[in-house]
């Protein structure tokens, strides 16, 4: 396992690298003044150099790329070139509302799409078609049109949870839980039409190996062999759909944060990216791709201990 988890790391910081080169390279190609912008239209020209001077822009893009590469590594990702906060601090205010966001589809996705896809599984027939059903009507909604019906039910007709709006889990564990319901609900719901008939898929396929019929013949009781032989071997496809998952939710949060109000990093990424403040935009990219690597690494880990044989092979 300690091999397994070094050569993940290493591959992982290899792909931390060349996304850092070739994001710093797209995000620097001249095409507007960032001194300008700053200091206004009417701005005279050399205070203008003058900005781009003290931001560094004078110099040639790999020089400020080293330069910016050598302050990252100690954890350092400057200040924010419009609004002069620091860029971490300010990411690790706004990180924990996406991250409880994300916990939450996931754990909803996971725990929903489980008891579907083994319910169909098992059963098979009607029951089989109905979670078929629900799950390609899930799959082919618009997340937008999903999110709005919510919105409209939920917030405006009856009345039980807020349309916008963010409350801390520590300033009130039941103001959270209202602000994070109908947002966590938006997500999830594609999340789920996709994991639940992964699961159903692997289930089935499970089911029909010899050693579940061997396990039948020698009388072992079906929740026995359901809980203890065919969740454990039809887990790994349903991990791999639910990691994949999680990451595609950084790009659904983006679009529910905005609508629900909520201060994440999703509508920090939106209003930074806009104005092409730089270290703010490198330190978002550089945490959204850590995020992704340690879940396809928690995922992979995961797999491996239910199925040696999958780490062996990896």
């Amino acid at each position: 396992m300690t091999r397994f988890l070094a050569r993940r790391g290493a591959a992982g910081a290899v792909l931390l690298f060349v996304i850092s080169v070739l994001s710093y390279l797209l995000l620097s190609i001249p095409d507007n003044d960032v001194g300008r912008q700053i200091l206004g239209g009417q701005a005279p020209q050399d205070l203008v150099d003058a900005k781009n001077a003290e931001l560094g822009l004078d110099r040639t893009v790999l020089v400020q790329y080293a330069d910016w590469l050598a302050h990252a590594v100690r954890g350092d990702f400057g200040t924010s070139w419009f609004t002069g906060e620091d860029v971490v601090q300010a990411i690790s205010t706004r990180l924990p509302v996406t991250l409880s966001l994300m916990a939450g589809v996931t754990l909803v996705t996971a725990v929903l799409s489980l008891l579907l896809g083994v319910w169909a599984g098992v059963r098979r027939g009607a029951v089989d078609r109905f979670v078929q059903v629900l799950g390609v009507i899930g799959y082919a909604l618009p997340g937008f049109l999903v999110t709005l019906v919510i919105v409209v039910v939920f917030a405006v007709r009856l009345r039980w949870f807020p349309a916008i709006g963010y409350t801390g889990l520590t300033e009130s564990p039941s103001g959270w839980l209202a602000t994070v319901t109908l947002p966590i609900a938006s997500l999830s719901v594609a999340g789920v039409a996709g994991v639940s008939q992964q699961v159903r898929g692997a289930v089935i396929d499970v089911l029909r190996q010899d050693y579940v019929r061997t396990l039948r013949a020698r009388g072992l009781p079906p929740s026995r062999i359901l809980f203890r032989h065919v969740l454990r071997n039809a887990a790994a496809p349903a991990l791999t759909v639910l990691g994949l998952q999680f990451v595609g939710l950084l790009g659904g949060a983006v679009l529910v944060e905005q609508i629900f109000g909520l201060p994440g990093i999703g509508s920090m990424t939106v209003t930074y990216t806009t104005r092409g403040d730089i270290p703010v935009i490198m330190a978002l990219v550089m945490v959204t791709v850590i995020g992704v690597i340690a879940v396809n690494l928690l995922v992979d880990v995961m797999i491996g201990w239910l199925n040696p044989k999958a780490r062996a092979s990896s």
